[in-house]
């Protein structure tokens, strides 16, 4: 598997994988606005294609959170990565290229000795291979963090944290009305 940077000629392919339904049940409000995003490259964020045997199969993201400019993921400090990954065609899942994705991916991140964490964010649905994915890739997860509220899917990070032992950490961020209900059974940061 080799990745290589997304350009403006892969808006249309990036599309069509965004209309199939295991892409919209793990992104089901995105809208990536893939013309303007992939004609920029800010220096705190990759964009990549894998390919394997010259076929495209999938997407990644990679994010310096403490310098990308919405703060999407809110007051992160710098050393952490968040990520994007996905498969594009259906009939490529369950055939070990997430996880090789996964693993180019973390080695990616972890190559600079300033990095201390990778950000994801679990969608419910998806903990079951979450944790498939920890035992394959040979990790410890040892914190979950909560870094916003997520209007847009039910996150996973509690039901991860507690089906791996991990440690939860929950944002203080926001409104009173986007406070979590289960926040006194975990730290609030």
């Amino acid at each position: 598997m080799k990745l290589r940077p997304a350009t403006p000629d892969d808006v249309r392919l990036l599309r069509h994988w965004d209309e199939q339904p295991h892409v919209i049940a793990s992104d089901p409000n995105d809208d990536w606005n893939w013309e303007t995003e992939l004609a920029r490259s800010p220096d705190w964020r990759e964009q990549l294609i894998a390919e394997v045997g010259g076929r495209l199969i999938g997407f990644i993201q990679i994010i310096d959170p403490a310098r990308e400019e919405t703060h999407y993921w809110s007051c992160t400090k710098p050393g952490r990565r968040a990520i994007d990954v996905w498969i594009g065609d259906e009939g490529d899942l369950g055939r070990g290229y997430g996880t090789e994705m996964m693993k180019l991916v973390i080695k990616r991140c972890f190559a600079d000795p300033t990095v201390e964490a990778v950000l994801v964010d679990p969608v419910i649905e998806q903990v079951d291979r979450d944790v498939k994915w920890l035992k394959e890739l040979g990790l410890t997860l040892k914190f979950c963090l909560e870094t916003h509220i997520h209007a847009d899917f039910v996150s996973g990070s509690r039901e991860l944290a507690d089906r791996v032992g991990a440690k939860l950490y929950l944002s203080d961020e926001g409104p009173a009305d986007w406070k979590y209900g289960y926040a006194n059974r975990y730290d609030a940061a």
